[in-house]
């Protein structure tokens, strides 16, 4: 018989972690505002639960049903007619982006 192997604990289980939940702002389908050098951005973390592929701005590449991904748009009036959908990480890296790259 093989010896039982143990499940590694997550960041949020560990005891003196982060704590004993999700910090709030990483709840899907909840806005919140964030302010970086490009301005000031309304982000929402959405599941991915929808049959379109989106192309995210970051990477150009497709973001495909079913991946939980990023929707932002700037933080102004009309600025909801601006809205994208990101990768969570291109979208954090996305003020580490060369020149040549869109701003969209």
């Amino acid at each position: 018989m093989s010896p039982r192997r143990v499940r590694r604990l997550g960041p949020y289980e560990r005891p003196g972690g982060r704590g004993s939940s999700r910090p709030i702002e990483w709840v899907a389908g909840i806005d919140r505002k964030e302010h970086a050098p490009d301005g000031e951005w309304v982000v929402r973390h959405v599941s991915g639960a929808t049959d379109r592929v989106y192309r995210c701005p970051g990477c150009e590449q497709e973001i495909r049903p079913g991946v939980p991904h990023v929707v932002s748009w700037p933080n102004w009036p009309g600025g909801a007619e601006e809205r994208r959908h990101w990768h969570t990480a291109c979208w954090r890296n996305r003020i580490n982006r060369g020149p040549l790259r869109r701003r969209y």
